[in-house]
């Protein structure tokens, strides 16, 4: 199977792009796509690299749905509305099994959330997968990193922060766990479910937002480094699957904490009686819990304190490609 018979049989036959979104898809030079009236574009690219960013071992309906997923929650964390996506995928060779699961699982995710397959590359090589999303919010509407403000609160969303860390030290070797507790967190780190439902609930409310990718310490760092401001997080509150509570409790805080791969939001926004009424509806809407983790504060720097406002001296680090 050559190179364009494979773009045909497994992408483009299965992308249907609306015409009044995308005129010009797959198959020239470029795809041509019509902006929103009022919109702004926002765009973002993500790379997997195998024995990088997932194993050998992964499935391929899993691997390609965690292939888009990954650059969803990116969306998710502007609070953009999914328009399309370029792949550029590197392959060992053209496995047709491979390619009909991949294939299947990111399909199925992009028609879920209404995004179309508008270009991209293939090449024999390694085993990588470059996609690029694109999106679009009001103008002016975007959540960013540099909004938080002394006295928000910070939440972070879903139940199961640190479950695909957990799945990590498993494969590693220095957890153990029971088939079905394997499988559920195996699950988190192989299928995240990006939060864009969330992110758009919170359009207008949130001073700022970023998606869990590297780790929730890293990843809230980046906030307080954009807002130029400090927080107060409390470690024991983070939400938790019953799997992991299971564990002790340096390792709840580990996975937790630094875990990384879990793709929640983490989002801070007023504190005051109307803005948590209005979190709470956003999360109700959109269908994703969320919980309130820590508040922002004027000192530089994140504090992490226990259930008792106790200091947790513990150090954490979170992911860095080049560590």
């Amino acid at each position: 199977m050559g190179e364009f018979d494979l773009i045909q049989r497994f992408f483009k036959s299965q992308s249907r792009p609306s015409a009044d979104v995308v005129p010009v898809g797959i198959g020239d030079d470029c795809a041509v796509i019509n902006p929103t009236p009022g919109m702004q574009w926002l765009v973002s690219s993500d790379m997997l690299v195998e024995g990088r960013h997932f194993l050998s071992t992964v499935a391929p309906q899993r691997l390609g749905h965690k292939a888009l997923a990954v650059n969803l929650s990116d969306l998710a964390a502007c609070g953009a509305t999914p328009r399309a996506f370029t792949l550029a995928l590197s392959l060992p060779r053209a496995d047709e099994v491979f390619l009909a699961g991949f294939a299947q699982g990111l399909f199925d995710l992009a028609q879920r959330h209404g995004i179309a397959l508008v270009g991209g590359d293939t090449t024999q090589g390694p085993l990588n997968i470059c996609i690029t999303v694109m999106g679009e919010v009001p103008r002016g509407q975007a959540l960013l990193r540099s909004g938080a403000k002394v006295g928000d609160d910070i939440y972070v969303s879903g139940t199961t922060l640190g479950d695909a860390r957990l799945a990590l030290e498993v494969f590693r070797g220095t957890a153990q766990l029971a088939g079905a507790d394997f499988e559920t967190v195996r699950r988190a780190m192989e299928c995240p479910q990006p939060r864009v439902e969330l992110g758009l609930a919170l359009r207008g409310l949130a001073r700022s937002a970023i998606d869990v990718s590297d780790g929730l310490l890293g990843d809230l760092g980046h906030i307080l480094k954009a807002s130029g401001v400090g927080a107060c997080l409390n470690a024991d509150a983070l939400p938790r699957s019953a799997v992991l509570a299971a564990q002790d409790l340096a390792l709840q805080h580990e996975c937790g904490l630094a875990g990384g791969d879990d793709y929640e939001l983490v989002f801070s926004a007023p504190s005051d009686e109307a803005g948590r009424a209005a979190v709470a509806a956003a999360a109700a809407a959109s269908g994703t819990p969320v919980q309130r983790i820590g508040r922002i504060e004027a000192k530089p720097g994140l504090r992490l304190v226990d259930g008792a406002d106790q200091p947790l001296l513990t150090q954490f680090s979170s992911f860095d490609h080049f560590k």
